[in-house]
C-alpha cells in the first residue's frame, strides 16, 4: 500500500513574496496547476500557510 497523499490545486494568485515562495516550495506556479504531495507534517504546514489560495482534496 502506498502512503497517503494530498492533491493541492492553486486557485488564487499570491499577494506577497512570502506566499509565492511557499507555493514554489509546494510546486505550484500557475493558476489551476495541481500537485500530488505525500501527507507529511511539512506538507501540511505549507498548505496551512496558503490555505486561502489553494483547494485541497
Amino acid at each position: 500500500m502506498a502512503g497517503k497523499t494530498v492533491t493541492v490545486t492553486l486557485k488564487k494568485r499570491p499577494a506577497t513574496e512570502r506566499l509565492r515562495i511557499i507555493l514554489k516550495g509546494i510546486g505550484l506556479n500557475k493558476i489551476d496547476s495541481t500537485r500530488v504531495l505525500k501527507d507529511t507534517p511539512a506538507a501540511r504546514g505549507m498548505i496551512a500557510k496558503v490555505s486561502h489560495l489553494v483547494c485541497v482534496k
